[in-house]
């Protein structure tokens, strides 16, 4: 597979363990979504723009050189190299909202295609290898419900939506509602943007699958969650 140079908006912008996060973005030639992955590790936090690297919300990032690694469902995934990704400068509050306006769809199976199925009663998964993408942008149904459960002893950040054929609630990893060590959630801003929920009707979900784990499965599946929360009144929230 040939490498190409990429320019992508960030829409995509999560937490995983302590010192480590995933990203994504809008490829701003073909609209499809971009994942910069590393060979065999995760990407360190010192890539997010508070840390001096180039990744943040709605920021413009050029990626050169970076090699297609497709492997269902995550067909977004481009080896990249962290050296050579630059950051150009934000988005446009409009500009930003138009993006994600444009990469979104009302209905879950849209974006994940019929391998998207229900678990439990209340989640949604693909089953390992199969599907045809693991991110997307989607207008849910009614206004989705933020809020942080408690969960074998630890705070967790949840949050029920539906896009009128799944009844969910989904784990939410958008690293912008936890404190610093990006685990721990920081409440007082889940507060704020749960308040912004209820009050707003324009809201887009970046949502995506996870890597493939059990949890209540006897295999590993590829679960749904919730990435990033985006308002339109205020689309650029960005880490800093």
């Amino acid at each position: 597979m040939r490498s190409r140079s990429a320019i992508i908006f960030i829409n995509h912008l999560t937490r995983m363990k302590e010192g480590f996060c995933c990203v994504a973005g809008v490829d701003a030639i073909t609209g499809k979504h971009v994942r910069p992955v590393l060979r065999g590790r995760n990407l360190s936090t010192g890539l997010l723009a508070r840390n001096g690297g180039p990744f943040d919300m709605a920021v413009t990032v050029q990626l050169d050189s970076i090699r297609p690694v497709p492997r269902a469902p995550e067909v977004e995934d481009h080896l990249f190299d962290p050296r050579k990704a630059r950051a150009l400068g934000s988005v446009k509050e409009d500009g930003f909202w138009r993006i994600l306006s444009r990469a979104a769809k009302s209905k879950l199976h849209d974006l994940f295609g019929p391998d998207l199925v229900g678990r439990g009663v209340a989640s949604c998964a693909v089953d390992k290898s199969k599907g045809r993408a693991s991110l997307g942008c989607l207008v849910p149904q009614s206004r989705p419900i933020l809020l942080v459960r408690r969960e074998s002893e630890k705070e967790k950040i949840r949050m029920k939506v539906t896009d009128g054929e799944f009844y969910l609630d989904l784990g939410v990893t958008d690293i912008r509602l936890y404190q610093d060590d990006h685990v721990t959630p920081d409440n007082k801003v889940v507060g704020r943007v749960a308040r912004q929920l209820a009050s707003q009707n324009d809201v887009i979900l970046s949502v995506g699958l996870t890597r493939p784990f059990k949890g209540t499965e006897r295999e590993p599946v590829h679960w749904l969650q919730v990435n990033n929360i985006h308002l339109k009144e205020n689309p650029i929230w960005q880490l800093g």
